[in-house]
């Protein structure tokens, strides 16, 4: 990643001030709109609710981070019982999921003490379901998405099958279903759905970003859109992924790193004849204001995001080019929203409808489809 960050000092280097805040006025005219609620197709209800049980997130209990401080505690007890380590030396939250999947594969202590800390973590999640699904922006909920990289491993898939059972034990009538993209991706591909429609018939692509507690990132979304209107077909045909939480950069490092992967990504468009259009959609944890500023939930992100004298969209714009000859317009999201838009093709047999994405916390987001009007 220090290879992006050198490479992006480079290329800034070569302008003056001067054209630099030319450039940067010429981008800085089109900002926004930010943390749009009310699309042609679907309202958002409401997203990044931090609803607490007996002190502490609820969502914090969910959470990726979660499930491995369940299973460290079974392996403790495991450990008490055999006198031995069922996972071996290495600390808890280095094992790789594929590692936890080869274990859960085979039969001995490394399987039960993963197997038990599932049952915890889809008690937890069935819980989880159930609080939300009692708040305001959550009646009437009849389909769950679960998105965020846990689900894409065998031992994530069974946690969210059992929290399912559960639920169904429970007599709640709430499907839950994990997300039809790679998580690498649904937040990059739920842009598609929030930029102007206008502006896309011009173009194959837009550029989309992603960040998260753990990892950013970036890349080129084809929208297909003039043979799938609903651009369910869209998809991420380049991407670029920084796994920054074991870099520790600063919040400012961490804008320079993606406005490189971002300039990388133009740079791949253009040598392929993707035409990219002058949009570019950011998804970050928080509530987003209108003016592009985020209000709070940026606790699991480096540095301070919340202040004032801090502004994504205008930061990230400063640091880029002009897109196909024109004026780049910069959108801000939250993530959880941009990431179940992704769905949005695929939950047209359901009025009301959320999304839960797990990661290094858990992002959630409650959708209404709207009626589609006649011309």
């Amino acid at each position: 990643m220090a290879d992006k960050h050198e490479e992006s000092e480079d290329n800034r280097s070569k302008n003056t001030p001067s054209e630099r805040e030319q450039r940067a006025q010429l981008q800085l005219a089109t900002l926004g709109p930010h943390g749009e609620l009310e699309l042609p197709s679907v309202t958002i209800d409401g997203y990044s609710l931090e609803l607490r049980e007996d002190g502490e997130f609820i969502g914090d209990t969910a959470s990726r981070t979660a499930f491995r401080k369940m299973l460290q505690a079974w392996r403790e007890v495991f450990t008490d019982i055999a006198g031995k380590d069922p996972l071996g030396a290495k600390p808890t939250q280095d094992i790789g999921k594929h590692r936890l999947d080869e274990w859960l594969e085979k039969d001995g202590p490394a399987a039960a003490a993963i197997r038990a800390a599932q049952e915890d973590y889809a008690l937890q999640l069935s819980h989880v379901v159930q609080r939300f699904l009692k708040e305001k922006s959550w009646k009437g909920v009849k389909r769950v998405i679960v998105g965020g990289g846990f689900h894409q491993s065998e031992v994530g898939e069974g946690a969210i099958e059992r929290a399912a059972e559960l639920l169904a034990a429970d007599k709640v009538a709430v499907e839950l279903r994990t997300l039809h993209h790679h998580a690498d991706e649904g937040g990059l591909i739920g842009w598609v759905h929030l930029a102007p429609t206008a502006l896309l018939q011009s173009y194959d692509a837009i550029l989309a970003v992603d960040i998260g507690g753990t990892n950013a990132r970036c890349g080129i979304v084809l929208t297909h859109l003039h043979k799938t209107p609903d651009m369910s077909r869209a998809e991420v045909v380049r991407r670029d992924k920084w796994s920054h939480a074991g870099d520790e950069p600063k919040r400012d490092e961490l804008v320079e790193g993606i406005a490189a992967m971002l300039e990388q990504l133009l740079e791949y468009a253009e040598k392929k004849g993707i035409r990219v259009a002058p949009f570019i959609g950011v998804a970050c944890p928080g509530l987003i204001c209108e003016d592009g500023s985020i209000a709070g939930g940026t606790q699991n992100l480096p540095g301070n995001w919340e202040s004032t004298r801090f502004h994504l969209p205008r930061d990230l714009a400063e640091r880029l080019p002009t897109i196909s000859g024109g004026r780049t317009q910069v959108c801000l999201h939250n993530d959880a929203v941009v990431q179940g838009l992704s769905e949005l093709p695929f939950t047209q047999d359901v009025k009301r409808w959320a999304v839960l994405t797990v990661g290094t916390g858990l992002g959630n987001a409650s959708y209404t489809n709207r009626e589609p009007t006649l011309d």
